[in-house]
């Protein structure tokens, strides 16, 4: 089969498609024809070596994924071959992730796939819809009526989080740098939109709390937007930090007076039976259509090395895909 490996780290131009051997499903696990992949930004992180897990080389990228099952491992129950699937998580750290036409996978990491999501859109859940739900409700504890403020919220795990807050009964303020960004967020179901970087972007926000602030802000990039962060919540109010590239100098100070909380939240931190539970109560609403995952950018297989620039670029709408 056709995979995409990297034999050693460093810029996408390390990404090659090689040809490797059909992985055979072992015990417990679940052998699908993968038709979709999902391109998220820790892929990149991987790809270059700047990451706290790194898989032994040479290694085939990426964790999402969406397609049919081929056969199933002696143990396995839930699936059989023909069923539309999609995953998140591969035996990628022995080397084997999802940018391959066929992976292998544990059952637990493997859902049914909603009659009407395409595979792209299955490729667009695993790690941008954990995330999301693990940000809002494992972390932040949101309550229905509470203000979300989605900093980034065109990106994909953006995109996720503005549906699934929605859907809990909040109201919803996501950001983005441009104006078809901020179109974007506002067809994903966010009740208001604000530019980001605009000189008047956290007067703004205060004024749609009427004052108050907002009750948690999930935050894509925390080295820029952290120390604003705090002034922004409410009294109890806490940010849940999902992304960040760099350092930040923060007055601590801000989060006396309102008893907020900063959360750090790592998706890998998540067991295998927390992601199963929360992939399982997610379901019903894809197939009701409350959450429609956004696909943007496509790109075949062979250009992977392409699609680790897009998911990158500033603006980015929905999620990026390898499509197979």
């Amino acid at each position: 089969m056709l995979a995409i490996r990297a034999h050693r780290f460093g810029g996408p131009e390390v990404l090659v498609l090689d040809e490797v051997p059909d992985p055979v499903a072992g015990p417990g696990q679940v052998l699908i024809r993968n038709h979709a992949a999902g391109v998220n930004p820790v892929d990149t992180y991987i790809r270059n070596g700047a990451y706290a897990r790194l898989p032994e080389l040479p290694f085939v990228p990426g964790w999402d994924g969406a397609g049919v099952v081929e056969a199933v491992g002696a143990g396995v129950h839930r699936f059989s071959a023909g069923d539309r699937v999609y995953f998140s998580g591969t035996s990628a750290g022995r080397g084997w992730g999802a940018y391959a036409e066929k992976v292998c996978c544990a059952e637990v990491n493997v859902h049914p796939l909603p009659e009407p999501l395409s595979f792209a859109q299955g490729a667009a859940i695993g790690v941008p819809y954990a995330t999301a739900h693990r940000a809002l409700f494992h972390r932040a504890h949101i309550h229905a009526g509470e203000t979300v403020l989605v900093h980034g919220a065109s990106g994909g795990v953006g995109q996720a989080t503005v549906q699934l807050a929605r859907a809990h009964g909040c109201t919803v303020i996501g950001t983005a740098g441009t104006e078809d960004g901020l179109r974007f967020v506002r067809e994903q179901g966010a009740h208001h939109v604000v530019r980001h970087g605009a000189p008047a972007a956290m007067d703004e926000i205060r004024a749609l709390t009427g004052g108050t602030g907002v009750n948690v802000i999930v935050e894509m990039l925390a080295n820029v937007n952290l120390d604003r962060d705090l002034g922004l919540l409410a009294t109890f109010g806490r940010v849940v930090v999902v992304g960040n590239r760099g350092r930040i100098e923060i007055d601590p100070r801000q989060t006396m007076g309102k008893d907020s909380s900063i959360l750090g939240m790592s998706l890998w931190n998540a067991t295998d039976e927390e992601l199963l539970q929360l992939h399982q109560e997610m379901g019903p609403q894809f197939a009701e259509g409350v959450l429609v995952p956004a696909v943007g950018k496509r790109f075949p297989l062979a250009e992977a090395a392409a699609a680790h620039g897009a998911v990158l670029e500033a603006g980015a709408k929905g999620k990026v895909v390898l499509e197979l």
